[in-house]
């Protein structure tokens, strides 16, 4: 099997810095907001705690995210992807 051209490793190097770098962008946007709701919460209902709802929704959107960026390698990942690319070049020849 040939090794995997570079312009291809680049081009999904670039694919997951990028979805990296919105990961981490959903991180500080879920910590934000689960902030400012439990803040607003504390002041105006302190006997009430509905921003938990707000941040299980703002959880499952990180644990969400986080599996389709780290997981995504065991299953439908870069290796893969070389795999199969392999295979459709191999029939056309």
């Amino acid at each position: 099997m040939d090794p995997i051209p570079t312009e291809v490793r680049q081009r999904e190097a670039r694919r997951y810095v990028k979805a990296l770098r919105e990961f981490y962008g959903l991180v500080f946007t879920s910590f934000a907001v689960i902030a400012i709701t439990g803040t607003v919460n504390f002041l105006t209902s302190p006997g009430r705690w509905w921003f938990a709802w707000v941040a299980l929704g703002m959880a499952a959107a990180v644990l969400f995210s986080a599996l389709r960026l780290f997981g995504r390698s065991r299953f439908l990942g870069a290796a893969w992807e070389a795999r199969q690319i392999q295979r459709y070049l191999e029939r056309g020849q």
